[in-house]
């Protein structure tokens, strides 16, 4: 590409889903209505477990962290979203384009060593139940969020600041609703080598990473549920990290699923539409894999609509779910 078409941009286009006038305002409901759900279902949880004190426990703990995260990664991209649409403006900055992909790997990345942590936290109750309070200690289960959030941080950080140093050509058109780094990538008209060996070693070493120790960690569960006797204390054993496991497999598999769908079909807009199922579904989805599987959940958000807190047509309709 020649120098002279290189310019420091000051926005990109990102172009969505549909132009179509009709198919705009179907998205922007669908989408706002997903948000709100993920919003309001992943800030009950995280009110339900902060109020009540037998939740005290590191499990929960850990699901009020992933509750943040999911609210966190969820709110980098549809509110952009939902505001180009109702403005009918494909525009955003270039400042903004940047911030957006480092929360977004930010909280991704969060979401993945949370759901290791929370499978290491199930792999100590059910193999080593009588040392369960030694092992999983208040300093150590600081210690896991901390060093989770460190981890995130610092390799959004670094992915940032790689991209703060690529040129791009006129064409600014992103073929998706957010700023994806790969998109990004794509436009540029320096050398993206370096850039495209750092993402790839990432999403070996804190994607695969992480889901090694997952399938470990349900490796040994599974043998330990195999030795017990009754189908009783089988199913009581397993139900303790059934809703674990759902999410899991959701959050893989979605994303799994993008990553196949586009190598396969090579369009931009196929991946797009793929990329709702893990950052928008999955996030929406939690709260309700959390709460309708798990008694604790279901008997802690009982008791926080008890308290009348809520308006009560919001109260009313929240019992007659649960």
């Amino acid at each position: 590409m020649e120098p002279s078409n290189e310019t420091q941009i000051a926005k990109f286009l990102l172009l969505g889903f549909s132009e179509e006038p009709g198919l705009q305002l179907l998205i922007f409901g669908l989408f706002l209505s997903m948000y709100l759900i993920t919003v309001f279902g992943n800030l009950l949880i995280i009110l339900a477990i902060s109020t009540d004190p037998n939740l005290y426990v590191p499990m929960y703990f850990f699901l009020a962290n992933l509750s943040f995260a999911d609210i966190c990664f969820t709110s980098t991209t549809v509110p952009k979203m939902l505001v180009n649409i109702r403005t009918q403006s494909k525009v955003i900055t270039y400042e903004d384009c940047i911030a957006q992909i480092y929360f977004f790997i930010l909280f991704g990345v969060l979401d993945v060593f949370l759901l290791s942590v929370m499978a290491y936290d199930r792999f100590v109750a059910i193999c080593h139940p009588l040392h369960y309070t030694i092992i999983m200690n208040p300093r150590l289960c600081g210690l896991l969020i901390l060093v989770s959030w460190i981890m995130s941080v610092l390799y959004s950080l670094l992915q940032t600041l790689m991209a703060f140093q690529l040129s791009f050509c006129t064409e600014v058109e992103i073929p998706h609703f957010f700023c994806e780094l790969s998109q990004m990538l794509q436009l540029a008209c320096s050398d993206t080598f370096l850039n495209n060996v750092v993402m790839y070693l990432a999403a070996v070493l804190l994607g695969g990473g992480p889901f090694a120790g997952i399938l470990y960690s349900y490796s040994k569960i599974v043998s330990s549920i195999r030795g017990i006797a009754s189908a009783k204390g089988k199913y009581k054993t397993f139900s303790t990290c059934a809703s674990h496991l759902s999410v899991v497999c959701l959050f893989y598999c979605t994303m799994l699923g993008v990553y196949l769908s586009s190598a396969a079909t090579h369009s931009s807009r196929s991946s797009a539409t793929a990329s709702v199922m893990y950052t928008v579904v999955t996030p929406m989805l939690n709260p309700f894999i959390y709460s309708l599987r798990n008694k604790d959940m279901k008997r802690a958000l009982k008791a926080f609509f008890g308290k009348e807190t809520l308006p009560w047509p919001i109260i009313i309709i929240l019992k007659k779910c649960l």
